[in-house]
């Protein structure tokens, strides 16, 4: 599905960021992050303002809907080499079932069906997959033993830390490259907002009266795939997973009737609610979603977002600006640039008020 406008193109999106920007490594705490906030201009004077993200429980009332993506982060990036040589590096990114998955795979060139992959050092540490099918740029692998892909991640697998991290994954990573509340293996990308909460802030929005509900999108591999079109009508997303509980469905409903706030934490998590309400009605269930959201949507479900700031000319980058309009979107990356926030996914937060 696709929502944007046959006039945007590639360019619209595009920002400049100084390198130095790009955060390496969390903070020592996880709420201990800046927070941009952007609300509609129309409603209120000051429409970018500067806080703490340990200031967020001010800003929601009680009964307000905190709505958080549960997945969790797996160790989906392989180092290995073919059986008849040659090195490889294999990216997950979706497990299928117990013993298969889809990945992307660097090589020398392109393998063929029936290329096998070895992984890790040691009798005990070796893996094996052998490569039965190509879809687009993603290879079908089947993994061999008894071992669950799962497991053999856990194994010999590394934290698929994004390109823009330059060090390689260490126990820290392991750590913190994981929101608290992760629960779902599945994502090979962490959903980055949800990074900034720790316990102490979630008892501090309890305090508040604010309320909590969660649903599970598996983030895949594609999220930091560049648009490689020109005209974003020509761009596809790549298929990701969801699953939205009744529970979390029925709160929603509940805060939308009493005219309460609804609050997506994560792009991740807005994409998953939109995608369950592609009818006009938000349904509970699982399923597949290749939504792309461009300015010009009409968002059915939640009233604010916080997210991270985003790579320029990415689809993310396309989704806030949707949600808060491309001039807000605009002022408020100059904004962040010239006062020092820390970008991407170990980086700083914003919170954004929905514009019709």
């Amino acid at each position: 599905m696709l929502s944007a406008s046959s006039t945007l193109t590639l360019e619209d999106f595009d920002y400049e960021l100084p390198p130095e920007l790009i955060a390496q490594h969390p903070l020592a705490a996880r709420s201990a992050s800046r927070l941009l906030r952007l609300t509609d201009e129309r409603l209120a004077g000051d429409a970018i303002s500067d806080h703490a993200f340990a200031d967020l429980p001010e800003f929601f009332a009680p009964g307000d809907l905190f709505v958080f993506n549960d997945t969790k982060v797996i160790k989906a990036r392989l180092a290995g080499v073919r059986e008849s040589g040659g090195k490889i590096e294999v990216l997950i990114e979706r497990v299928l079932d117990a013993h298969e998955a889809f990945a992307m795979v660097r090589a020398s060139n392109a393998p063929r069906a029936g290329t096998r992959f070895l992984f890790g050092d040691g009798p005990d540490q070796r893996a094996a997959a052998t490569v039965t099918g190509r879809e687009g740029d993603l290879f079908h692998l089947r993994f061999e033993g008894e071992d669950t892909v799962y497991d053999i991640l856990d194994r010999v697998g590394a934290v698929p830390l994004p390109p823009y991290i330059t060090h390689a994954a260490d126990e820290d990573d392991e750590h913190r490259y994981q929101t608290v509340y992760a629960r779902t293996p599945g994502a090979v990308a962490a959903p980055t907002a949800g990074l900034h909460f720790d316990e102490a802030l979630f008892d501090r929005l309890r305090a508040r009266g604010v309320e909590f509900a969660h649903l599970t999108l598996h983030v895949g591999a594609g999220t930091f795939q560049p648009v490689r079109v020109t005209k974003l009508a020509e761009h596809r997303m790549h298929i990701e997973r969801y699953e939205i509980p009744a529970a979390t469905v029925e709160a929603i409903r509940r805060a939308q009737a009493d005219r309460r706030r609804v609050v997506s934490v994560g792009t991740t998590t807005l994409r998953a609610l939109e995608s369950a309400a592609r009818s006009g009605e938000l349904v509970a269930g699982a399923g597949e979603t290749d939504l792309f959201i461009t300015p010009g949507y009409r968002f059915r479900t939640a009233d604010a977002l916080i997210t991270n700031f985003h790579l320029p000319k990415s689809t993310l980058l396309m989704l806030v600006s949707a949600f808060a309009g491309m001039a807000p979107i605009r002022r408020a990356y100059r904004h962040a640039v010239e006062a020092r926030y820390r970008f991407f996914s170990y980086g700083d937060a914003m919170l954004i008020d929905r514009r019709e």
